[in-house]
């Protein structure tokens, strides 16, 4: 695993990426998960990553299910 440092930046925190890690355009979007921040890439848009994250399920989950 890889580490970035933290800086300052006026009253804001940064994250400096290492090279592998960077992206591209000017903003991403962040959410915080399990105690970490997840970065997403802004010109991908959320449905995209939707998509993306349905199609690692290529078949149905569910397919036997008692019924009460």
């Amino acid at each position: 695993m890889e580490t970035a440092k933290l800086f300052a930046n006026g009253r804001s925190q940064a994250v400096r990426l290492p090279k592998a890690f960077r992206f591209d355009g000017n903003e991403v979007y962040i959410k915080k998960v399990s105690g970490g921040v997840l970065l997403i890439p802004k010109d991908l848009s959320l449905w995209d990553i939707w998509e993306q994250n349905l199609m690692k399920y290529d078949e149905p989950f569910m397919v036997e299910r008692n019924q009460p």
